[in-house]
């Protein structure tokens, strides 16, 4: 099975940019977008052959999720729990007969940590969650989760020290999701390679020099570990300024 996830910073923008030549290439039995920036009817999509669910924010151009799947799933919810609903439209969970699969787009804390509080309270109701439902059947986690848990996932972990994204309190939450039983695909198979970043800032030459952060991920129930075949960072595919990351798995 193969799975993407992408935050397309737009999707209608993404799309002006060559989305669809890499969505048709990639051929993803599942293709998660985060931050689609849009609201009902704003777009269509003829993607033949999948299943489209969107989770669209309340605040229009913000925020915003997707999935696309060519497997029907037994049940679709949005949000956290059984409220079916997320103001910010930032979370989706597909049931299929052997897993469940949730996408997310984490909130950020600002540069000025205004919301890290809020942040904070996500990550705890998010860690929930998913506890509750890794108790019914294995999980499989992907999105933008606008954390870098170690220093080897940014370019420059000294001076983004305490900065959003690297705080200890964001990378603290990440190593608790992970213990509860939660695998970092891409640091299982490739534990000490550097370099390997899935966002990248609009600044002047950031992207062409590969100052970045990986930040968006594929997590999923250890138990499903021993099935994982293959996790990549396409840092080549342009459209967005962060990249899609692949994950493939027997399952």
């Amino acid at each position: 099975m193969k799975l993407v996830s992408w935050n397309v910073n737009g999707i209608r923008a993404c799309v002006r940019k060559g989305f669809l030549d890499y969505f048709n290439e990639v051929d993803a039995d599942i293709f998660c977008l985060q931050e689609t920036k849009l609201q009902e009817g704003q777009i269509t999509l003829d993607l033949k052959g999948y299943n489209q669910y969107w989770n669209y924010a309340e605040r229009k151009g913000y925020s915003g999720t997707a999935i696309f799947t060519k497997e029907k799933p037994l049940s679709v919810s949005y949000g956290v729990g059984n409220s079916n609903e997320e103001p910010e439209g930032r979370i989706i969970t597909l049931e299929f007969v052997d897993f469940y699969f949730v996408t997310v787009y984490t909130p950020n804390s600002k540069r000025d940590l205004s919301r890290l509080e809020y942040r904070l309270e996500w990550e705890d109701a998010i860690r929930e969650y998913l506890k509750e439902l890794d108790t019914i059947k294995p999980v499989i986690l992907c999105g933008d989760l606008n954390v870098a848990h170690k220093e080897i996932d940014l370019k420059n972990s000294k001076s983004n020290k305490g900065n959003s994204g690297f705080t200890e309190e964001e990378r603290g939450k990440m190593t608790a999701l992970l213990h509860t039983g939660f695998v970092d695909s891409f640091r299982y198979l490739y534990p000490e390679k550097e370099g390997a970043y899935t966002w990248w800032s609009y600044m002047s030459k950031v992207r062409e020099r590969n100052i970045g952060w990986r930040i968006d991920y594929f997590l999923l129930s250890e138990r499903l570990a021993n099935l994982l075949e293959d996790a990549q960072i396409h840092s080549d595919i342009l459209g967005s300024d962060h990249c899609p990351v692949y994950m493939e798995i027997n399952i």
